[in-house]
């Protein structure tokens, strides 16, 4: 066995979906050869708990914690809301939000805060790390991002002891989606590609969760090729085993699972459900997780507020539950490499996906692949969708090749080919 040191931010019982790649591989590495050991942080400022993911840590399982100082209580403070309000991820970056306070917030977490706001616990982690590895005989640090500090952990630690670095790539680094609409500084964006550059040049093999970014990413750094491999996100096959269905309830709703924000707005698909409504159709919304304050204007104006319904944060067997017993499922990519995480949830339910997302190839490609729904670009309202909804028929079989598990054992092989 190859004992192999995990870095990643979230971890139970934050309840944010970052957790669920990371947790699992760890689940499963151990089949496959390779003895996992976890580094998080001690402090978390979540403020989204799911008690149920820490059943699923093994009693054996080394799980370390490093000290953090993160920048949340003051930034709380600095736009008037108090120590124990909720901050949502969609919230923290709305462009609705015109107050100078917000935008001077934004400059500050944009520009200062490099590569992201989690950087405080980097000294923390480097510290514990370094214990670690002396202690644990590791022979390779696998880190998750974002927060993509996290890498910056592991390439630190590689370069001292000289053992192997595996970065895994949830999300781009220094053009990630969020970063589009705020202006960010020469130097800060030559530090941080030059971050970005230094962590993928002495990586041993870098992981990306979806091809079209794993070719973004070939594009811009040569040196990645023969060195990169592509590892869905991706579903938890056993997760699925005892959720009920209950084919009378929730039988007219469409589900979104998952943060949304001001630029993932299907506006023509919003008024495509209210007159269906009007025309007699039982439709109804349900929002899983975050919504951005411009989507819920434009649920207010089209008039759909009373077909709506917020159901905030669920824990992970619930969420699964309302997927399951769904008419239909929404998802909204936020750009061309991005393949949403609850995709692939979405598939295995079986409901009929429709999904959002201009020049989304890869979307497109899995769901047609599948059978499993249609995709549209955001200027539409998938109106063909609702027509054709009834064709659509999850091949289970194929989407096999999604499950964790069997990521895992691809991961492992990845890690002991190179060891």
């Amino acid at each position: 066995m190859k004992k192999v040191l995990v870095i990643t931010y979230f971890w139970p019982p934050s309840g944010k979906a970052s957790l669920h790649w990371p947790l699992k591989m760890i689940k499963y590495l151990p089949e496959f050869g390779c003895e996992p050991i976890v580094l998080t942080v001690q402090n978390k400022s979540y403020s989204r708990k799911d008690e149920s993911r820490l059943k699923e840590i093994s009693p054996g399982l080394k799980v370390f914690k490093a000290n953090t100082i993160e920048p949340f209580g003051l930034y709380k403070k600095f736009i008037g809301k108090g120590k124990d309000e909720e901050i949502t991820d969609s919230e923290t970056i709305s462009g609705t939000n015109k107050s100078l306070t917000h935008r001077i917030s934004i400059w500050i977490r944009m520009n200062l805060f490099i590569p992201d706001a989690r950087v405080g616990w980097y000294f923390g982690a480097l510290r514990k790390g370094k214990k670690i590895i002396k202690d644990e005989k590791i022979d390779a640090v696998i880190t998750v991002g974002p927060p993509h500090s996290t890498h910056l952990i592991g390439y630190k630690l590689s370069k001292l002891f000289k053992i192997a670095h595996y970065p895994v790539f949830i999300d781009p680094w220094v053009d990630i989606i969020y970063y589009k609409e705020f202006k960010r500084s020469r130097p800060t964006l030559w530090l941080d590609n030059h971050f970005e550059k230094n962590v993928l040049k002495n990586s041993t093999a870098s992981i990306f969760v979806t091809r079209t970014m794993y070719t973004d990413y070939l594009r811009k750094y040569n040196f990645l090729d023969n060195k990169s491999h592509v590892l869905h996100w991706g579903y938890d096959e056993d997760a699925f085993t005892n959720i009920a269905v209950n084919n009378k309830e929730n039988h007219d709703t469409i589900v979104h699972a998952g943060n949304l924000f001001d630029y993932q707005n299907p506006e023509n698909f919003w008024r495509l459900v209210k007159q269906k409504i009007e025309a007699g159709v039982k439709l109804k919304i349900k929002f899983i997780g975050t919504v951005s304050p411009a989507i819920k204007n434009i649920i207010i104006s089209t008039g759909l507020e009373k077909f709506t319904q917020y159901a905030g944060f669920l824990n992970y067997e619930d969420l699964l539950f309302e997927l399951m017993n769904a008419k239909y499922l929404l998802v909204c990519a936020s750009e061309p490499r991005h393949v949403p995480g609850k995709l692939f949830e979405y598939l295995r339910s079986g409901r009929p996906i429709i999904a959002f997302g201009n020049d989304n190839k890869e979307v497109s490609e899995i769901l047609k692949n599948s059978n499993a729904g249609m995709m549209f670009n955001y200027q539409e309202d998938g109106k063909t969708f609702f027509d054709k909804a009834d064709t659509f028929k999850t091949d289970l079989n194929l989407i096999k090749k999604f499950d964790r598990k069997v990521i895992a054992e691809e991961l492992s092989r990845i890690i002991l080919s190179s060891l």
